[in-house]
């Protein structure tokens, strides 16, 4: 376990710079457009590669598809998509409750009493998004960065250094909430910033920071 944080303290010196950027780059994230973008990233990351998610994302907002098309077209058009008939529904629910007939996401996080509450809201209210994607989404919108996001890559990594003892096959709110706690507890130990343990988790395993 040693080498593992030594590793990872290795990695975080030399990404500390692109960490920076990125989250602030992510606090800027204010617009409608781009809080729905992410916010349809985060419902088909479930299963998918982070990076196919957001191609799909970027092509089909700017066809304008994402906005107006019905859930069989949108379906049709996603490539690389796991579940992707589900996840098509999901956007299109999404879209007509936070996004058409007059309402706004941007305005129910503006509104909310806070990043906490507004994360248990989206899991609660939001089909298609769990702790992992509420998380990631808050996170994206500069709203999150006291937010695990317990991808699997993550998961990996925490066992990796013992801080669990192996990736659960499912995580209910009680678990992701603790290995949550355990997870901010170790950043403290190694003197990583919380924030930045999941870039640099995400670079030991793809050796890229990305989203």
């Amino acid at each position: 376990m040693d080498e593992m944080i030594t590793t990872l303290k290795t990695i975080h010196s030399n990404i500390e710079l692109q960490i920076r950027q990125r989250l602030k780059e992510f606090s800027q994230n204010t617009t409608e457009e781009r809080i729905a973008k992410e916010f349809f990233f985060c419902l088909l990351t479930p299963q998918c590669k982070a990076r196919v998610c957001w191609e799909n994302v970027e092509i089909l907002y700017n066809k304008g598809i994402l906005q107006r098309g019905d859930r069989d077209e949108i379906a049709k058009n996603l490539y690389g998509i796991r579940f992707n008939n589900n996840k098509a529904g999901y956007i299109v629910e999404a879209r007509e409750r936070f996004f058409n007939n007059g309402s706004s996401l941007k305005d129910i996080i503006v509104r909310s009493a806070g990043p906490w509450v507004l994360r248990e809201d989206i899991v609660k209210n939001v089909k298609g998004m769990g702790w992992k994607e509420a998380s990631h989404f808050l996170r994206n919108i500069g709203k999150g960065e006291e937010f695990a996001i317990l991808d699997r890559h993550i998961l990996r990594g925490l066992a990796k250094c013992s801080v669990i003892d192996k990736v659960p096959d499912s995580l209910s709110k009680t678990k992701y909430l603790n290995i949550e706690d355990n997870m901010k507890n170790f950043a403290d130990t190694i003197n990583i910033p919380f924030a930045h343990l999941d870039f640099v988790f995400w670079y030991y395993f793809n050796r890229e920071v990305f989203k």
